[in-house]
């Protein structure tokens, strides 16, 4: 069974940083891109970040480029996303997504899997 478990969400401090990992299973995780989105209640899912599968391309949504850094280590089939400089707006359930055999994409609906996310709660 395929699963993808995102894990490092929590409390932080305005300000603060944040690493937050994505572990997958059942897959070979070298043949699939990644992505992260973040999603708040009554929001549209938002994209955020995507790793080719080699780890040589990534591309980040125009507001995170600069404060977010996302990471793969294949040998350990995980994705990370490194997260600086945290702001309220920040405040979001954060997932993990897997493609299957493609380049990444900035759209929730081109992913084949999907973790369960992590909750991050950002306050002053």
């Amino acid at each position: 069974q395929v699963q993808l478990v995102e894990s490092g969400g929590g409390f932080v401090q305005t300000g603060g940083s944040l690493r937050l990992s994505c572990a997958a299973s059942g897959i070979t995780f070298s043949d699939y891109s990644m992505g992260w989105f973040r999603q708040a209640p009554g929001n549209e899912r938002e994209f955020l970040a995507t790793i080719s599968r080699s780890g040589k391309t990534i591309y980040y949504a125009d507001f995170a480029e600069g404060r977010f850094a996302i990471s793969r280590d294949n040998t350990k089939s995980t994705v990370y996303l490194e997260m600086n400089s945290l702001k309220l707006e920040d405040t979001a359930v954060y997932l993990c997504a897997a493609r299957d055999k493609m380049s990444g994409s900035m759209w929730a609906r081109d992913y084949n899997y999907w973790g369960q996310g992590t909750q991050v709660t950002v306050s002053s």
